[in-house]
């Protein structure tokens, strides 16, 4: 197996994502290796997490620097200390400037608690449903100059369930978001997904078959009309 991409994720708060994407790279046999973990915010609490798991840890506050280049620089930096090949953001919540997303591009990529197009920027549950969505879910695409509008890498989908709140429709997409960060930048460390041209191009790539037969549906009244007794009867 060829050599572990050294990924460095990016945070801003809890790090569920980041939580993750570390158990994902306790497999030996997964193509990236998490070496660092950098904050914006000294209180982080994915902070504590990552140094529990071996994993390095650096703050760099925005505070601490008399503009936003000067604070990208040395995000920039602390990135090239830790011979960072891979950047991936999770929940990190500062936009980075275009020096330093044109320097990471193709290698840095997000996690957006949504199906983009839609629903970009922020409070994307509350906004999905109040647009009466009934399918939503989440996307991990390369970062790009503009917010939340790179080439999409991989996405997963979640019914949005009748009585719905905010709170409930976050805790189903976050569970998805688990299952999709880890999948996506696996793919990008195995070459396997590559921006290219403005697109994502994927290659050496055999999508499992099944995919192209399933279906998520919200509400499903199929499951309703179900005649348990008849399917037992028919079912061998």
């Amino acid at each position: 197996m060829s050599m572990r991409k050294r990924t460095v994720v990016l945070i801003s708060g809890r790090g569920s994502n980041m939580t993750a994407l570390i158990a994902a790279a306790s497999n030996p046999d997964y193509p990236a290796e998490i070496v660092g973990v950098i904050s914006d915010r000294a209180n982080a609490a994915g902070l504590g997490i990552a140094a529990a798991r071996g994993i390095a840890t650096k703050v760099i506050s925005r505070a601490d620097y008399s503009s936003k280049e000067a604070h990208d620089g040395a995000i920039d930096a602390a990135l090239v200390l830790f011979g960072a090949e891979i950047v991936a953001l999770a929940g990190y919540m500062r936009i980075l400037g275009a020096r330093f997303v044109e320097k990471w591009l193709g290698r840095m990529i997000n996690i957006h608690p949504a199906l983009l197009p839609a629903f970009k920027g922020l409070d994307t549950h509350a906004r999905a449903i109040r647009a009466g969505i009934r399918i939503h879910g989440c996307t991990v695409h390369f970062v790009t100059l503009d917010m939340d509008d790179g080439p999409i890498i991989a996405q997963a989908a979640v019914p949005v369930m009748v009585g719905d709140n905010e709170d409930m429709l976050a805790a189903r997409v976050l569970k998805a978001e688990h299952r999709l960060y880890p999948l996506a930048l696996g793919l990008v460390a195995e070459g396997k997904a590559r921006m290219e041209g403005g697109r994502t191009v994927l290659a050496h790539f055999a999508d499992d078959a099944d995919n192209s037969t399933s279906v998520v549906m919200a509400p499903d009244p199929l499951r309703e009309e179900t005649d348990l007794e008849h399917l037992a009867r028919i079912t061998p």
